[in-house]
């Protein structure tokens, strides 16, 4: 069987190539080639034996996501459509600035939490991306920015990755952490825990999960300071309450927790171990994402109802003005709002900035990531999803 070497992180490829009586040290430098150099064709990696080329032609690729569709909004933002089969598409955008450059990574087909100010929510879900389809992203976009031109530079094309395109990244545990491990190895792209965000719209014991296994800088779909209006907007509060989503954001915002933890040290591989032990905590503050929406969520109320709900946890706050989608049934707050809104955060001592929009005009921006999704699930599924 051909095994795609895009879903294998270096304990997975440690494991392939003793399968080929290989040695472990074989493993780096398959990462070096495929994630820092951005190789797919064996012949090209020349510090592998021949030997060794033939065994992997043989039985292994390097095989991303193909390229459905490529568009470049008028302020620069580039968003690609990527196919992974059965008619399905995902989407991957990438932000420049001039400090940085972000990527925007999918980790579903579709997603079934339904948060009903979201366009993804409506597309339906189809299913879990592989590791492979989560890194081929990464793998792709660094392709197409000429990134692996000067991979050794002091300069990164891609300088940060945030998990918040299609999908709730947590819904997919496995295949995102072995992706993470790739992400911050210092064999493959070498990127700083505190430059790789996981989003969620707060699946509580995988919260608990991720910071015991590869703690990256975490952010909180939040939306609303109050379960009762929680429960309309991100319906999986119903299953996880704000109290219990708090008190994990507590835990993970705790650098002096790292009793993490011993047990969750074990978990993790070597190399992470040592960055864990080198700098602690990846983000000593946990950022809650709130989406403006007028008339709905924008009062002053409702922002003193979020300083006093988020008083005991290390935050800041990401204030977003929602971006509009067809028949989406909300409207942006108007910016004297959201300036007002964010004046009470920050009267309060609360660090509150205000997202700019980005890629609006390819539909890029954040919430309106729709990419090609074939509904999997069964209308009676839909709806027990829907009253979680």
């Amino acid at each position: 069987m051909t095994v795609n070497l895009l879903n294998l992180d270096e304990r997975g490829l440690i494991d392939f190539c003793a399968e080929l009586g290989e040695k472990p040290f074989r493993a780096r430098q398959l990462l070096r080639w495929i994630h820092r150099l951005g190789e797919s064709d064996f012949e090209r990696m020349s510090d592998l034996s021949r030997t060794f080329r033939e065994k992997l032609a043989q039985s292994a690729v390097v095989l991303p996501p193909s390229v459905m569709s490529d568009a470049v909004a008028t302020d620069g933002t580039r968003k690609w459509l990527l196919s992974v089969g059965a008619n399905n598409g995902i989407e991957t955008v990438f932000i420049p600035e001039v400090n940085r450059g972000t990527l925007c990574i999918s980790s579903q087909v579709g997603c079934a939490l339904q948060c009903t100010f979201c366009s993804t929510g409506r597309q339906g879900f189809n299913r879990n991306l592989t590791t492979g389809e989560i890194l081929g992203q990464l793998w792709w976009a660094n392709q197409a920015l000429g990134a692996h031109t000067h991979p050794d530079g002091a300069e990164r094309v891609i300088s940060n990755v945030v998990m918040m395109g299609m999908g709730e990244p947590l819904a997919n545990f496995d295949n995102l952490v072995a992706a993470l491990y790739v992400m911050v190895d210092d064999h493959a792209y070498g990127l700083s825990r505190r430059r790789v965000t996981v989003s969620t719209s707060g699946i509580v014991p995988n919260i608990d999960r991720l910071r015991a296994q590869c703690p990256v800088a975490l952010a909180v779909s939040l939306h609303a300071p109050t379960d009762e209006l929680r429960d309309v907007l991100v319906p999986i509060n119903r299953k996880y309450p704000l109290k219990d989503l708090m008190a994990a954001c507590r835990r993970y915002a705790d650098a002096s927790q790292s009793d993490g933890d011993a047990a969750g040290e074990s978990m993790m591989p070597a190399p992470l171990q040592a960055k864990w032990k080198r700098y602690g905590a990846p983000r000593d503050f946990v950022t809650f994402e709130y989406v403006m929406l007028k008339d709905v969520n924008d009062s002053l109320q409702h922002a003193r109802d979020l300083v006093a709900l988020t008083r005991d946890v290390p935050c800041k706050f990401n204030l977003i003005p929602f971006n509009p989608f067809p028949d989406s049934g909300y409207q942006r707050s108007e910016p004297d709002r959201i300036r007002a809104f964010q004046q009470v955060l920050m009267g309060a001592d609360l660090i509150a900035t205000v997202r700019k929009t980005r890629g609006e005009d390819i539909d890029g921006a954040c919430g309106q990531l729709a990419g090609q999704v074939q509904d999997r699930r069964t209308p009676r599924t839909r709806t027990r999803e829907a009253t979680l």
